[in-house]
Parts: structure tokens; C-alpha cells; sequence
């Protein structure tokens, strides 16, 4: 026995209380319902500083562990044990291990508990045949206390609810128990008033969940990997030798050449496994997920309907449940474990230039985490080449910007083109020249280049998803994950607490009225309605209002932000419009730059915000629609936070592509917004400048401060407030200020794992950012690819130092996020299709050089796209308070647009032009669009799925595995033989002739006695 524990056990006199009480459990503390009826035979373990029973009080039922002076002693009689070991916590290497240094600490349950402040004694009673809690307690002097307090009924009320709660723990850790795990309580800690519960699964319990989880494990049976030969053997060895200082010093990243077969672990075959170590055959990541498997299904049955642990988590009465982290991943002394090897190869910013160590992530954190880190590194590295694209594009846009005409002649000073008013009244006629700086910047976006730069992306993205499916499907082999199958995950996957609730709401509902209507009826009838009810689920009646609830709110946000787009436009209008009035000849010529520059900020911040605004919107329609399972429930918050965000982060850019400048009317006859706002219209480079600005504005400024400075400040500051709440609690001992934390309080201050879907989330849109609008901006993988690289080590750092360890989740797949992924791809041909047609410049340059061009270059062609208009024909009230602001009178001005001129007989009428413009647009969307849809196509039909040395080392694993089992039937069978042989030899030695006689039938039947091996 230890030094800290101590024993005490009554000699049963009658049959044992519980399943289990000839075992000892250690540091549960069963509490019977009625302590006159207690059991007569009690194993149990106390860790903590308790004071000891006299001699004569030793036949005592049971102890409570939190509430010792419930009991009720004299003072007198009792010794206090206050000091029982020195330094107890390095055999357990603090908190790791269970008190006796062996047993692993595998989960922890933590709770809120209220330690005694008054003398006070509790009777608990609770009915057998009853599941709701009665709890009585007792005003009794505690020994030495001398004074009785006077409890309030305030007080009573919340210690109602405190013994409420721990009669569930008892009764949920004691069928904890009965499942066959250990679990050992630990109330001695520097944060006061939390306990928390450790819990061991024992090597039985380990066998026996893998066999029903289906595991795969490693067998004994190893196979050689099928290698390279010849030349591409060759080639294999020099990319290693290149990429060796790139790649992280982590054994499960070394090339292996040869594997383990895996099958799932059976209990009947053990033999087939590698069971020399038992300590390190079940690795922590998998015996977590076990012990969790164990805490979702097991129940607690006091609050008249099952709980399982997600639902006492959410009742209150456990405060958190997680696994405890291998180990510290920095200090002296720490001694090696895989959190602190990944947090020097993965989780540091000094590594940012080499590969991530998959398996170990996925050996840390399982297969879901690992899949998304795996996924970021594809979509990274495959963003190299995006990158460098983008770039010679940009510098091609460079490189013939003196040389594109069109913005030649609109810098040209002689062509001496009049524009007519940016605005009414307030704003002049200006000269075409003024605008040479943003033609000339608009040519680095705006040129050949970019289309064949929008058919790259697009195939770009079809190769990446092919590329991702290859990997996905390298990494399932690499670990055991062919066979997996998530039906098999579903049929396992447990209710929800709120669906439990809920559906409990109702049951109750339809019980009380059945109880009305057959108030006289016998009791097996209500037995029968009881069956019935517990069968009882949400049906899309009971689910209208929340569908109803979520249409209505998704139809408002969408709507919400398309007014907050619509008053950005109002801004950008009377902006401009006060703006043009400045008396200063600079603050007239930089109107549109500070319109657009404020405006694409105001956006910017009204996006962030909004993220996180439709993120809890998100969360609370989807929690109302009460989902069953925790898998419905992230696919339906994936699909409504994703349609938010979208909605929210690209209408600006929608906008400022599509629409701005389409509805502008023309001089004489313009549209107008509450009839005193006149719409906007584009620069004269036209508007895909402006789109640019948009877009990289809201790229880079949404990835710096939402994605980096919010990931790394808001951990660090609920760290911090966390600490400073811990500090306000923690006693004024200075002993015990002193004394090292236990590994499960380090972690329990650590921020709680929230899930993957804020993860994927910024990624998803970012990589529509790069996709959708890429024709506009091809530096956006660039800006990208920068964000990734910082954004896998900050993700690395906050899940290996600043999150509790997430429990494991077996995945073969990214799920509904490469549906969405792929949607964002189509999306983006459709897309890009329209800016280049729509937005920029291309297709009427096209036209005007192959129809109107006289000499078949591009000179003349502004003027083209030019239209005319008498100044005379300004509408009353509209025309220029200062027509002379140019030096001379102005008489016919010019605006963007395909019209007919004013002495014409339709004056301003839509010239034929503009038809044949409108008729090549549309004609290049449809041709570029089913043109890059084919060769996208043609790219995913090209590219198989599966690479064929994985599909032959599958066939090879099944192979093999028939062989393994071939070989053990004839084993068993020559053994059958054997005995048979050497039984029949024994039988006709001991027999004499006359018995053989009489049964040579029965020992001839031997031969053919059937066997089912």
C-alpha cells in the first residue's frame, strides 16, 4: 500500500453491493442511495488528506471521499493525517501515471466541486425504482467547530444542485467502473475547487473496445515494399539526396521499405500480433478514443433519462473531459516525448521551410487532424507554381506597359480628349491625360497574359484536387485506413445531449398528456406507453419552426449584407461628390484614389466583423434545428457558416466586377439613387484597376488580421484572463504556490479544442480568393502561398502548446469540404469567364483590331470605345457651375460608352457596335467556359485516383492476409490430425481384441468425423 492511501474494508456478512465489490477500485467513491442500507463490503482507495477513524468506528459502510465529516465522528477520537507522503508526484511523473507510478493515466474527467463551509451533515435517500435525485441535508456541528451556522435558502438551494450533480458522478463513475476501467480521484490541487478524475484502461478493456471499434492493428507478419527500379530508382535517390535538408528529423518520416500487415484486432488472434510490448501496443492517441468510446455510451440514469458524458458536459456536472498531453514541450530536464519532437520539427517557425512530419500529427492527433495538416500542405506546395506564374504574368504586364497602345494614347496630351462631369453640378469637364497613371497601372492586370493565366488557374485547380485524391489515397495505406469505412463510424456515433434533451421534452410532453386521457388505466398499459416513448425521435414537424427560424435568418443576413454593400455605395457617391467641391486643386485630383481606398477599408472591416457575427448566427441556427448526431451537426453549421461568409467577403467584389458602371445611364439622361445620387461609374482604364484594389485589399488585409493577429492574440489573451482568474483563486499557501503542477492542471488551462471548421473555413475562402477572381489579380497566389507558410506553423504551435490534445477521430477523407472545393473550381471558370469578358478590356480590343482597325494595330482605339455629347443637351440643373474650369468653352465632351452621336438622326441611341461587343462577349464565355470545363475534365479522367503502386501494394496486403490465415487452418488442422492419430493409437493399445471387435465401427468412423476448423 501506498504511503498516501489508505485501506478500509468491512468483512462481508451478507451478499456484496455492486457488480464489482470483491475488486478494488481505486479512488471511487461509491455512495449507496441510503446509508442504512449501505454495503457490507466496500473496496475503496482515498487520495487525499483525510482524517482517520477511531478504532471502533471502523465497521463504517463507506467513506466519502469529498465530504469525510458527513460521517460524523468525535474529534477526539480521530488523528489527523496531514502529511502522509513527501513528494509523491515524481513516481507518477506528475499527473502522467496514476498514484502507484504504473498505470497510465489515459483521460481525465474534471469537475467543479464546493468544499464545506459550515458544519453541516448530508443524508442522501434516493428511490431505487425512481431516477430523479432527493437530496436532504442536515445542519450538524462539525467536531471542534463549536458555533452552528445557519444555512440560507439560497445556499440550500445551490447545494441542492452541487449534491444533485455528484450523486450523477458517483453513479456515471460506478458504471465507469463496471465497464472495466480504474479511476483514481485527485482533489489536492493548486486550483481550488476543481477535482478532477483519472481514469485507466486496464489491457482487457484495450482489447476488448478494439475488437468493437475495429482497429487495425500491426501483425507480426512484415512484407517487402515494392521499390523502383532502373532509372527511376535513380532519380528517387538524387530528389532524397536534394531534399534531405528539407526534410524533418523524425523517424516516421524516413522512407520505410517494408510494412507491417494490419488487420483488425480480435481478441480469438491475438497470437497474430505483436504483443511483446503491451505497454506501447495501444499508443495514447488510440487508447484515448477508446476511453472515449467507453464515456459516450455509458449512462447515468439518475436524471429520469440517459446521460451520457457529452450530455453531463453539458448539464454541468463534469466541467471538462479530455486526454492529457504526452508530456512538457520545453524546460530543463523534459524528457523526450512526441509532443516536444513535434513542437522542435513541426511547431516552430524555424522549420518553416521543411516538410511537415504527417505521421507523427497523425499519430499524435489522429486522422482527421492529420488529413487537414496534410491537406494544407498539398494546397501550399502546390500554390509554388500558381505563384510563379502569376508572377511572370505581372512582369510581362510590366514589361509592355510602354508599349500598349491604348494607354499611350490616353497619356498622349496632344489628343486633348474632354470628359464630361464625374459628377453634377459641383464636378467640371476634365481632360482624358489626367488619367494616364491608372491606364497605365490597370495594363499590368489587364492584359493577353491574363487569359491565358485564367485557363492556367482553372486547370490548375483540377490538378491540385486530382493531386490531393492521390495523396489521400497514399496516405489511407500508409495508415490502415483501406478498409475503413464511414457507415461503420455512423452507426457508432452517438446522439447529441441537446437531441437527447429535446426528444426527452417531448416524451414527457406526450406522457402527461397520455396521463391525462387514461388517468384510470392499469399499469401495464403504462408500462406499454413507456416502451414506447423511449423509441421516441424528432420528427420535421417538431423541426419546422427551427427550418422556418433558419430560412428567415439566412434570407436576413444575406440581405444584411447586400445593405451594407448598397451603403458603401452610397459612401463612395457623396464622398465623391463633397470631395469634387474642394477648393484645393489636389484634393479635386485624388478624389477617386481616396473614395476607393476608404471605401475598400470601411469593407474590410465590416467583412471581419461580420465573419464573426455570421459564425455564431451560424452556430445558434444550427444548434435550434437540434441535429441528431455530432457529424449532422457540423455538416449543417459547414454549409450555413460557409453561405454566410462567402455571401459576406466577395458581394464587394461582386459588386465592384458586375455591376459597377453597367447602370450608369449617360450625360443628359443618368440614373439616380433616391433621386439626388448618381451612380458611379468606372476609371477610364476601366474597372478591373479597381477590382484589384478590391480584392488584394481584402485578401491581404482579411489574412493578416483575422487569420494571423486573431489566431495568435485571442489564445494569448483568454490565456492570460485565465491565468489572472487562476491567481485570484489560488491560496495564499506558499508551499503550495510552490509545488509543480500536475500534468492534467496544466492542461485544463489550456483553450478547449473548438473543431476544424475554423480552419478550413479561412482556407476554403482564401482559395476562392485565389480561383474566383484570379484574372483580376495574379499575385494572389503569391500573397497565398506567404500566408500558408506562416499559417502551418502558427496552426502547429496553437495544437501542440496552447490546445488541450483533441481525442482522435478516425477519417479517411476531408468530407463535405473537397465537395465545396470542387463546387469553388467550377465556380471560379464561370467566373473568370465574365471578368475577362465583362470586366476587362480583352474582347473589345479583340473586336475593334479585327473589325474596325484601319491599319490593324491598336491605334484609334480609345477613341472608339468613346461615344460624344453636346453639352447643350444637359439636363436643367446638372450642367458644370463652372463650364470655363479648363480655360476654354466647352461644346461636345466625350464619356465611355458605345452610342450614337448627337447629330445623328437616333442620337444616343446603343450603337451597333455595342451589339457586336455584347455578341463576342457572350460568345467567349461560352466558348472559354465549356473550353476549360473539357480540359479540367480531361485532366481528372487522365489522372487516376488511386496510384497504381498503392492499388498493388492493397492487392498484395489481401494476398498475403489470405495466406496468413490459410496457413493457420492447416496448422489447426494437422494438430486435429495429430491428436486424432495419437488418441485412436491410445484407445486400441488399451483395448482388448474383444472390445476392439465390437467397436472397429466407431473407431473406423474416426476417419470420417467431420471437422469445421
Amino acid at each position: 500500500m501506498e504511503k498516501d492511501e489508505i485501506h478500509l474494508r468491512r468483512l462481508p456478512a451478507a451478499a456484496p453491493w455492486g457488480p464489482h465489490a470483491d475488486s478494488e477500485f481505486h479512488g471511487v467513491d461509491f455512495l449507496p442511495e441510503d446509508l442504512s442500507e449501505a454495503p457490507v463490503e466496500t473496496g475503496m482507495r482515498v487520495n487525499k488528506k483525510y482524517s482517520c477513524l477511531p478504532a471502533e468506528e471502523k465497521g463504517i459502510h463507506i467513506i466519502n471521499i469529498r465530504a469525510i465529516e458527513d460521517i460524523g465522528y468525535d474529534q477526539h477520537e480521530s488523528t489527523l493525517l496531514n502529511s502522509l507522503s513527501k513528494n509523491p508526484d515524481a513516481d507518477c511523473k506528475y499527473g502522467l501515471y496514476f498514484r502507484d507510478g504504473k498505470r497510465k493515466v489515459d483521460y481525465i474527467l474534471v469537475y467543479h466541486y464546493k468544499k464545506s463551509s459550515a458544519g453541516k451533515t448530508l443524508a442522501r435517500r434516493a428511490q431505487q425504482n425512481d431516477a430523479s435525485v432527493r437530496s436532504t441535508k442536515q445542519d450538524q456541528p462539525l467536531p471542534g467547530k463549536g458555533v452552528q451556522l445557519e444555512m440560507g435558502e439560497s445556499e440550500t438551494h445551490m447545494d441542492y444542485h452541487e449534491d444533485d450533480k455528484r450523486f450523477r458522478r458517483e453513479e456515471y463513475e460506478g458504471n465507469l467502473v463496471e465497464a472495466g476501467l480504474e479511476l483514481e480521484r485527485d482533489e489536492d490541487t493548486k486550483i481550488h475547487g476543481i477535482g478532477f478524475v483519472k481514469i485507466h484502461a486496464p489491457w482487457n478493456v484495450l482489447c476488448r473496445e478494439a475488437e468493437f471499434l475495429k482497429l487495425k492493428m500491426p501483425t507480426k507478419k512484415m512484407y517487402q515494399i515494392n521499390q523502383t527500379h532502373g532509372l527511376l530508382k535513380k532519380i528517387n535517390s538524387v530528389i532524397q539526396k536534394i531534399t534531405e535538408p528539407i526534410q524533418p528529423k523524425v523517424a516516421e518520416h524516413k522512407p520505410q521499405t517494408v510494412k507491417r500487415l494490419s488487420y483488425p484486432f480480435s481478441r480469438e488472434k491475438q497470437h497474430l500480433f505483436d504483443l511483446s510490448d503491451k505497454d506501447s501496443f495501444f499508443d495514447s492517441k488510440t487508447r484515448s478514443t477508446i476511453v472515449y468510446e467507453i464515456l459516450k455510451r455509458t449512462t447515468c440514469t439518475k436524471a429520469k433519462y440517459s446521460m451520457g458524458i457529452t450530455s453531463l458536459l453539458a448539464n454541468g456536472v463534469y466541467s471538462a473531459a479530455y486526454p492529457l498531453h504526452d508530456g512538457d514541450y520545453e524546460g530543463e530536464n523534459v524528457e523526450p516525448n512526441d509532443r516536444k519532437l513535434l513542437c522542435e520539427e513541426w511547431a516552430s517557425y524555424g522549420v518553416f521551410y521543411k516538410y511537415q512530419p504527417i505521421d507523427l500529427v497523425r499519430k499524435y492527433f489522429g486522422e482527421k487532424i492529420g488529413l487537414y495538416f496534410a491537406w494544407l500542405g498539398v494546397y501550399t506546395q502546390m500554390l509554388i507554381p500558381a505563384s510563379i506564374v502569376g508572377i511572370i504574368v505581372f512582369l510581362y504586364g510590366c514589361a509592355t506597359v510602354d508599349e500598349n497602345i491604348p494607354s499611350m494614347e490616353m497619356c498622349d496630351q496632344s489628343n486633348n480628349i474632354t470628359m464630361c462631369p464625374l459628377c453634377d453640378k459641383t464636378c467640371s469637364y476634365w481632360k482624358m491625360s489626367s488619367a494616364c497613371a491608372t491606364a497605365r497601372a490597370s495594363h499590368l492586370f489587364d492584359n493577353p497574359a491574363t487569359v491565358f493565366f485564367s485557363v492556367f488557374m482553372a486547370l490548375w485547380a483540377a490538378t491540385f484536387m486530382e493531386h490531393w485524391k492521390r495523396k489521400q489515397m497514399r496516405l489511407n495505406y500508409r495508415w490502415d485506413l483501406t478498409g475503413f469505412e464511414e457507415e461503420e463510424e455512423a452507426v457508432k456515433d452517438h446522439p447529441r445531449a441537446e437531441y437527447e434533451a429535446k426528444v426527452l421534452e417531448k416524451s414527457l410532453r406526450k406522457e402527461h398528456k397520455h396521463k391525462e386521457k387514461h388517468r384510470y388505466f392499469p399499469e401495464e398499459t403504462a408500462n406499454k406507453w413507456r416502451q414506447r416513448t423511449d423509441k421516441e425521435k424528432l420528427t420535421w414537424k417538431d423541426r419546422f419552426p427551427a427550418y422556418l427560424t433558419n430560412f428567415v435568418g439566412i434570407i436576413f443576413m444575406v440581405g444584411l449584407t447586400f445593405a451594407i454593400v448598397f451603403g458603401v455605395i452610397i459612401y463612395r457617391i457623396s464622398t465623391a461628390a463633397a470631395l469634387a467641391i474642394s477648393s484645393t486643386p489636389s484634393g479635386r485630383s485624388s478624389v477617386r484614389v481616396t473614395v476607393t481606398a476608404t471605401a475598400v477599408i470601411i469593407n474590410l472591416v465590416v467583412i471581419i466583423i461580420l465573419d464573426e457575427v455570421y459564425g455564431c448566427i451560424a452556430r445558434w441556427l444550427t444548434q435550434i434545428e437540434v441535429p441528431k448526431t455530432d457529424k449532422n451537426f457540423e455538416e449543417r453549421l459547414i454549409f450555413k457558416a460557409f453561405l454566410l461568409k462567402f455571401v459576406n467577403a466577395y458581394t464587394p467584389i461582386f459588386y465592384v466586377a458586375f455591376f459597377k458602371g453597367r447602370f450608369v445611364g449617360r450625360p443628359g439622361d443618368y440614373v439616380y439613387i433616391f433621386h439626388s445620387f448618381r451612380m458611379e461609374e468606372c476609371a477610364p482604364g476601366g474597372c478591373l484597376m479597381e477590382l484589384c484594389i478590391q480584392l488584394s485589399i481584402i485578401m491581404l488585409g482579411k489574412q493578416l488580421i483575422q487569420n494571423n493577429l486573431f489566431e495568435i492574440g485571442i489564445p494569448k489573451m483568454k490565456k492570460f484572463i485565465r491565468y489572472l482568474k487562476l491567481k485570484r483563486r489560488r491560496s495564499l499557501d506558499h508551499e503550495e504556490h510552490m509545488k509543480k503542477k500536475q500534468r492534467y492542471e496544466v492542461d485544463y488551462n489550456l483553450e478547449p479544442f473548438a473543431g476544424l471548421t475554423p480552419e478550413y473555413m479561412e482556407m476554403i475562402i482564401q482559395f476562392g480568393f485565389v480561383t474566383l477572381f484570379v484574372a483580376s489579380f495574379p499575385l494572389a497566389p503569391l500573397f497565398a502561398l506567404l500566408n500558408n507558410i506562416i499559417e502551418i506553423r502558427l496552426d502547429a504551435k496553437k495544437f501542440v502548446t496552447e490546445l488541450r490534445r483533441p481525442v482522435a477521430v478516425r477519417a479517411k477523407d476531408i468530407g463535405i469540404w473537397y465537395n465545396i472545393l470542387r463546387g469553388i473550381g467550377k465556380l471560379a471558370v464561370i467566373i473568370n469567364a465574365f471578368v475577362i469578358s465583362f470586366t476587362s478590356d480583352f474582347i473589345p480590343r479583340l473586336v475593334y483590331l479585327y473589325m474596325y482597325s484601319e491599319n490593324g494595330t491598336m491605334h484609334g482605339f480609345v477613341n472608339h470605345t468613346l461615344s460624344s455629347f453636346n453639352v447643350s443637351d444637359f439636363q436643367a440643373g446638372t450642367a458644370p457651375n463652372d463650364p470655363l474650369d479648363l480655360g476654354y468653352e466647352v461644346q461636345i465632351c466625350r464619356y465611355k460608352d458605345y452610342r450614337e452621336p448627337p447629330w445623328s438622326e437616333n442620337k444616343y441611341d446603343i450603337s451597333k457596335d455595342f451589339w457586336a461587343v455584347l455578341a463576342a462577349r457572350l460568345a467567349f464565355v461560352i466558348v472559354f467556359q465549356n473550353l476549360v470545363m473539357f480540359m479540367s475534365e480531361f485532366v481528372d479522367w487522365i489522372i487516376p485516383d488511386i496510384p497504381k503502386d498503392i492499388s498493388q501494394q492493397i492487392h498484395k496486403e489481401k494476398v498475403l492476409m489470405v495466406e496468413v490465415f490459410m496457413r493457420e487452418e492447416q496448422g489447426k488442422l494437422q494438430m486435429l490430425e495429430t491428436w486424432k492419430d495419437k488418441k485412436k493409437g491410445e484407445n486400441c493399445n488399451n483395448h482388448s481384441p474383444r472390445l476392439s471387435r465390437s467397436r472397429s465401427g466407431s473407431l473406423s468412423s474416426c476417419h470420417s468425423y467431420p471437422l469445421d476448423v
